[in-house]
């Protein structure tokens, strides 16, 4: 099957079913209005010369035309690559370079960057605006009544590109990875092995990126015949009042945006009630927190692993092993990113590729058909990624006794202080246990004595004080001297990327300006 198959099967199970929404005007799109426009835009790609295998980019807000774009690419055989609009200019024109765009359907929020794209990627040889008329664009509405919604044959090839995915970008120039049609099923066929929408039809409200996993949530949720609801950005008030108004079974957000939502005052007076699978995954999330948030939200926080360059989920923690973790008070599990999915293999392996045994550290890596076909056009480090057989995810972690995965690090966040080594995820998490930070990141600074030393840069939730001395005192209680910060600072607002991400990297950088920091 290839991934548009799987919204042909929702469609099947009641074309008049609603598929999309944009929440902020109330327009509806049925499955078969969706349908219509994936084959006009399709087969208008085919007419105008585009060949099976071509990539098209979507530059757009979310927005449910602009996901339906993205869509259409998959029914005519293109490959969609997934710009993030929080992107800067040059890093978007970069990508659009970089994967042989010849396709950009866009929003006209980004009308003001098209004469620069159009001057530095001239291999685009097809605008089209999809809210209306472009300063050179013809307008979608316009454009796709060009078309017939004629059926679209295309042999299935597993092996045929489907996405383009921008990797993160936040160590350098984006890498893009090759998602084919193989492993964009395994992404909606593992889904659905651990989520449960037995009972209903799954709502779920997409206002994180949509180019991000807040966008391949929907291939599973349109694949059970379920409605997206589209909203522009994250804004608490929205997106608090869509819950019970859709009756929303289905959120996604990174721990970071789940930490503000925790610090609204009437958080606790909304209705949670129709929720089923709260999924959280993107970054580590402090247990505190965790605990804080099943009794805000219900029992129905869902943790999912995966990365660009491998889909979601790896390893799941469902709602069933947070409350099993809570009620036998084994608050261990709720540290971990859960059990390994069941199209998945993970192993923990040594620089030499020996695989390890359970309890001891080493690098993360996964067999699963979600696994990428490679980097665009970079077969050194797709090799070196798929070094011994493996994928090698760049995460450092270990496999309990209980085949629960723990991630104790990324590779090169890991901080040599005198010797020992720190792994700055543990830190964070005794930090975030005090009451009155929002987030923190944990990074090593230069130090004449330790090599290294361990920092804490922390933000505080609105209203609230905390000390230097308090907070380290804190991390010597729970972890000890070697691994406590030596230092803290406070900061109104730490570097986030367009996706949530803490740019530890951005934070890093003002302390190593002029020392050059050790490679781990």
């Amino acid at each position: 099957m290839r991934p548009i198959d799987y919204f042909d099967n929702g469609h099947d199970q009641d074309p008049d079913a609603v598929c999309l929404v944009q929440d902020d005007t109330g327009r509806e799109y049925s499955y078969a209005e969706v349908r219509e426009l994936t084959l006009r835009t399709g087969n208008g790609l085919l007419s105008a010369g585009f060949e099976r295998g071509a990539r098209g980019a979507v530059l757009s807000i979310n927005d449910p035309i602009a996901f339906t774009c993205a869509l259409s690419f998959l029914r005519a055989g293109l490959a969609w690559v997934p710009i993030n609009p929080g992107n800067a200019l040059e890093e978007n024109i970069h990508a659009l370079q970089d994967f042989d765009c010849q396709v950009l359907f866009y929003h006209s929020v980004f009308e003001p960057t098209i004469p620069a794209i159009k001057e530095q990627v001239p291999d685009i040889k097809l605008y089209v605006c999809i809210d209306g008329p472009g300063a050179d664009a013809p307008a979608f509405d316009d454009w796709v009544q060009g078309f017939a919604a004629d059926e679209i044959e295309i042999e299935d090839d597993q092996d045929d590109l489907a996405t383009l995915q921008p990797t993160g970008g936040t160590t350098g120039r984006s890498k893009g990875a090759r998602h084919t049609n193989r492993s964009i099923s395994a992404l909606i066929m593992a889904h659905l092995a651990v989520t449960s929408y037995d009972d209903q039809p799954p709502v779920y409200l997409a206002a994180a990126p949509m180019t991000h996993a807040g966008g391949y949530i929907c291939f599973t949720i349109l694949a059970r015949g379920g409605t997206v609801i589209v909203q522009a950005k994250i804004e608490p008030g929205p997106f608090l009042a869509a819950i019970p108004k859709y009756g929303v079974t289905t959120l996604f957000l990174p721990p970071t945006v789940i930490y503000m939502f925790l610090s609204l005052p009437n958080i606790r007076e909304v209705d949670f009630s129709s929720l089923r699978h709260f999924i959280y995954g993107a970054a580590p999330m402090s247990p505190d927190k965790l605990i804080e948030a099943m009794e805000v939200f219900g029992p129905v926080m869902t943790q999912m692993f995966g990365q660009s360059e491998c889909a979601f989920p790896i390893t799941y923690l469902s709602p069933a092993d947070h409350a099993k973790a809570v009620a036998s008070n084994n608050l261990k599990p709720l540290s971990s990113c859960g059990k390994i999915a069941p199209i998945a293999r993970v192993a923990i392996m040594d620089d030499d590729g020996n695989r390890l045994p359970a309890g001891e550290i080493g690098e993360i890596v996964v067999h699963t058909p979600m696994v990428m076909q490679g980097y665009h056009k970079n077969p050194e480090l797709t090799a070196e990624v798929s070094a011994h057989g493996w994928h090698h995810t760049g995460d450092i972690g270990y496999l309990d006794e209980n085949n629960f995965l723990y991630i104790v690090d990324r590779k090169k966040d890991m901080i040599i202080t005198g010797g020992f080594n720190v792994f700055s995820t543990e830190v964070e998490k005794a930090v975030m246990a005090h009451p009155a930070i929002q987030d923190c990141a944990v990074i090593g600074v230069p130090d004449d004595k330790w090599g290294e030393a361990v920092k804490a840069v922390v933000e505080l939730r609105d209203g609230n004080t905390a000390t230097e001395a308090e907070i380290i005192a804190l991390c010597k209680d729970a972890i000890g001297s070697v691994k406590a910060p030596k230092s803290v600072e406070f900061t109104a607002e730490l570097p986030r990327s367009s996706n949530g991400k803490v740019l530890k990297r951005a934070v890093r950088e003002q302390f190593w300006a002029d020392a050059e920091r050790q490679v781990h």
